[in-house]
């Protein structure tokens, strides 16, 4: 496929029904099936650091079956995003259950692979513990990036029985390194129980403001999302969602559920309300489909995902024209 050609977009569901045929994400092609894509979804079958319930290996995969649903035009955002930009599903990076250390580097190593071919990264975990390698690379590319971060937990704590790299370190880690413009960081949906109040302070050093759940109940989508707008400016932005920033009424199926969380038609309507923003790459994390029951929370993580890949679709569809308009005016 070369840059001129229009994009290959899902199977046709009144030809193949949608129970049918390889589980791609919304039944997208094949990278190699298309040689190029503006948008990749990948995902990372990596659970190792996790602290308490496993099973979010198997994530990536329950969600592109859920996304066998998902249809061609979003009317949430009045636009067809396989239409406007090539997505594609690039497959797994497969890293090793045994070694975190490797692991992470692996899944570093992948990211900047496919970041070195123009995509955008939309990719289904595995853990939390993926997030720092993504940010590694993505930094590579854009420098310190904003990052908005959905989920009941801070993710900033500094080990876990020694251990830098899991679930719960990605994003001290990502300071520490100097890969997140802390001006511009923020978490969304955090509650529950902590270790003590000098988590709410290290975390406050490190540059997060907090959305709480309890926040998005009482202010209201549209305040939260225009305050996470002026919050982010016109950075380069990562989003990470962990899905139990959902409710487990929500989402049953993850690794540490936390009670008073926000409802899936909440956290659609906050990504809604962030199309403006300059979205480089983003991750869905901590889907354990053995907690989960009737694809509750792989339904709500893929049309989370399907926001996602919306924004950064319209945003490319954008920037290309506005470069072919350049051209055209540069060429009179």
């Amino acid at each position: 496929m070369s840059s001129t050609d229009s994009p290959r977009g899902p199977i046709d569901s009144s030809r193949v029904p949608r129970y049918a045929g390889p589980a791609t994400f919304a039944r997208l092609p094949r990278l190699d099936e298309v040689g190029r894509t503006d948008v990749a979804v990948v995902g990372v079958p990596f659970d190792t650091g996790v602290s308490y319930r496993p099973g979010a290996r198997f994530g990536g995969n329950a969600i592109r079956e859920a996304s066998r649903l998902l249809r061609p035009y979003n009317p949430a955002q009045d636009a067809s995003p396989f239409a406007l930009a090539q997505v594609a599903d690039a497959g797994d990076i497969a890293a090793n259950p045994f070694n975190i250390n490797e692991a992470v580097e692996t899944i570093e190593g992948a990211a900047d692979d496919l970041l070195g071919t123009g995509a955008r990264l939309m990719t289904l975990g595995g853990d939390h513990t993926i997030a720092l390698p993504l940010l590694r690379s993505v930094a590579k590319k854009h420098g310190p990036v904003a990052l908005l971060h959905f989920d009941a937990h801070l993710d900033t704590w500094d080990t876990y029985f020694g251990a830098e790299y899991t679930h719960g370190t990605p994003f001290r880690r990502a300071v520490e390194e100097g890969i997140l413009d802390t001006s511009a960081l923020s978490h969304v949906g955090t509650r529950g129980p902590l270790y003590g109040k000098q988590d709410l302070t290290d975390d406050e050093k490190m540059g997060f403001g907090i959305v709480t759940s309890a926040d998005v109940m009482r202010r209201g989508v549209d305040e939260i999302a225009d305050q996470l707008r002026q919050r982010i400016g016109d950075r380069p932005l990562y989003i990470s969602i962990d899905i139990d920033v959902l409710d487990p009424a929500h989402a049953p199926g993850t690794g540490t559920p936390e009670a008073g969380g926000l409802t899936s038609r909440e956290l659609l309507e906050i990504l809604r309300g962030l199309s403006s923003c300059h979205l480089v790459s983003a991750d869905l994390v901590e889907v354990a489909p053995a907690y989960d029951h009737a694809e509750i929370t792989s339904v709500a993580a893929s049309h989370a995902a399907y926001e996602l890949t919306t924004i950064m679709s319209r945003q490319i569809a954008a920037e290309k024209e506005a470069k072919e308009a350049k051209e055209a005016e540069d060429a009179k």
